[in-house]
């Protein structure tokens, strides 16, 4: 972990750690949900072999700096909850995409604002970027709303970006500067 250093991540509520192969239990029944996976770029996972490739995959990336993909756990009682994730990190340019999934029994309590603000403050302060980004489905209020609570900005809107079983959907790309997040925090 050389490339991200520092980590876990601590919130009051929540661990914000690398995924563990014990971990795909509770990965696959987050994302075989799919009420999660309703504005998802792919279709809800089917099995648990699913979430085996999908930690060790994400293993490799943390170890090659490719990206960081972060468990959410609650610190009171250790449950596996989310994720959070930068992603397609240019280091040259300083920027990086974010992507985030929630459990639905965890919606509507914070944890995600909380999660990404912490995750935000390790990308501009620890890693350095000068901007993140954010892909989501403009029907996707909840995730709309949680990103202009961050102080994401809506920069634009790709017309029929993504087809998910048979399902044409655009995409709202929203943007956040470094000097945003750090003025937001004044």
């Amino acid at each position: 972990m050389t490339h991200f250093p520092a980590l876990p991540l601590q919130t009051e509520r929540l661990t914000l750690r690398p995924y563990r192969a014990d971990d795909a239990e509770a990965v696959f029944a987050i994302f075989s949900d799919p009420r999660v996976m309703r504005y998802w770029s792919t279709p809800p996972w089917t099995s648990t072999a699913q979430a085996d490739e999908a930690i060790e995959s994400d293993l490799r990336a943390l170890d090659s700096g490719r990206h960081l993909r972060l468990g959410i756990e609650r610190r009171d009682d250790g449950a596996l909850i989310g994720q959070c994730t930068l992603f397609d990190i240019v280091a040259g340019c300083r920027r990086a995409e974010m992507g985030y999934a929630l459990a639905h029994a965890a919606w509507g309590r914070g944890y995600m604002h909380e999660a990404l603000q912490a995750l935000l403050r390790y990308g501009f302060e620890l890693l350095d970027l000068n901007r993140v980004e954010a892909d989501i489905d403009p029907r996707n209020e909840a995730s709309a709303a949680t990103l202009r609570r961050l102080g994401f900005q809506l920069e634009g809107l790709l017309r029929e970006r993504w087809v998910v079983d048979g399902e044409v959907s655009d995409s709202a790309i929203y943007g956040l500067l470094r000097r945003d997040w750090a003025e937001a925090r004044r």
